[in-house]
């Protein structure tokens, strides 16, 4: 596969560049990540997200320990060519590692941050 389609991307400084998952059927935003060059060249070549921890410093497959793939339906980039965004099937219906579908459950009101999504299912029971 060429890799040409990978130069025109605006990596940052460190490399990486800003991901939006979102709900294929429904368009709801639901993670944010980032990925650098390989991530994105294993995304497209393998169909599912695979993202770059910044905390860990390395690949992470998404749902490889949880089982909650994202099957990636499509891929685009900004107008800017530095912001991606991938239109994803999410396995399991759960997203984020609290247990919720989505990781952006807070919501501000009344001058404080309140979680407004429920937790679906426990993390301690997803992950080991």
């Amino acid at each position: 596969m060429s890799v040409k389609w990978l130069s025109q991307v605006k990596w940052d400084e460190q490399g990486l560049v800003p991901v939006i998952a979102q709900d294929a059927a429904t368009g709801e935003i639901l993670m944010f990540a980032w990925m650098n060059r390989e991530a994105l060249e294993r995304t497209a070549a393998a169909g599912e997200a695979i993202y770059w921890s910044r905390s860990r410093r390395k690949l992470w497959h998404k749902g490889e320990e949880s089982g909650h793939t994202q099957v990636v339906r499509e891929m685009r980039l900004d107008c800017d060519n530095d912001v991606i965004l991938l239109k994803v099937v999410q396995t399991g219906g759960i997203a984020c590692h609290t247990g919720r579908r989505s990781c952006f459950f807070k919501k501000f009101g009344d001058g404080r941050w309140q979680d407004v999504e429920p937790v679906l299912k426990d993390p301690k029971t997803i992950y080991k």
